[in-house]
């Protein structure tokens, strides 16, 4: 029986504007959370080189970029990303794209993630796209094409994570957003799960911003979090 480090499988989304806030949290976090997220906003004002800072003072990296282009393109992207040392890279597309993702990773320890359905969207939301399924024969649908094609993972709302490990096993990686924990505010995300909810159900990572980074005691909120984490790891490993 695995013993899983909880600690290990937080990922700390510093969705934060600048880079003067983001290092702040790194520090504050130090000795509690050592993987960070940066997005789309972060890498703009702060560019590859805080990338770089973070994993030069021992972090892991999960860069979230959603690449989404043609295929040589995707290639040499996830190329130039596997020689920085990032750990986790989200592609988006079809099967095609993703394979480029993968075949651009080559040897390297970079683990590429393909994106379901976002957490922000609902039933509603996927009709307006223009899919004809639900959102969980989508999100199923997308996670087999992540299979054939040769990837490490997906992101997956914490809703979905049970009938992805139901259909497909752990040939999958499943790293879950959207996590609030119980009675908060919720945001931007329509499918959101608990932390314990997530790991019930079979996710491996747990991506959390906001519950920690606008919190008035980001380390508090974060020790909180990872207490329950440690509860349902245990929990989940009992009953392997």
């Amino acid at each position: 029986m695995r013993n899983i480090k909880a600690e290990d499988r937080l990922i700390v989304a510093l969705d934060v504007s600048t880079l003067k806030e983001a290092k702040e949290m790194v520090k504050e976090l130090k000795g509690l959370a050592s993987f960070f997220k940066v997005g789309i906003i972060l890498q703009i004002t702060a560019g590859l080189a805080f990338v770089k800072w973070l994993i030069n003072n021992g972090n892991r990296v999960f860069l979230d970029l959603k690449y989404f282009d043609v295929q040589d393109t995707i290639r040499e992207a996830v190329q130039a990303v596997a020689k920085i040392g990032v750990d986790f890279l989200t592609v988006h597309g079809n099967g095609k794209i993703i394979k480029a993702a993968v075949e651009g990773r080559g040897e390297s320890k970079l683990k590429i993630l393909a994106v379901t359905v976002l957490t922000s969207l609902d039933a509603y939301d996927i009709k307006d796209l223009g899919f004809p399924c639900s959102i969980e024969e989508l999100v199923l649908f997308r996670a087999e094409k992540a299979v054939e094609a040769g990837c490490d993972g997906v992101i997956s709302s914490g809703q979905e994570v049970r009938l992805i490990r139901e259909r497909i096993g752990n040939k999958l990686l499943i790293v879950s957003p959207g996590i609030r924990l119980e009675g908060t505010n919720i945001d931007n995300h329509r499918r959101y799960a608990t932390p314990t909810q997530a790991i019930e159900g079979g996710a491996d990572y747990l991506v959390i911003g906001r519950p920690i980074i606008k919190e008035k005691d980001p380390r508090e909120a974060t020790e909180k979090i990872i207490r329950e984490m440690k509860v349902a790891f245990q929990a989940r490993e009992n009953k392997s």
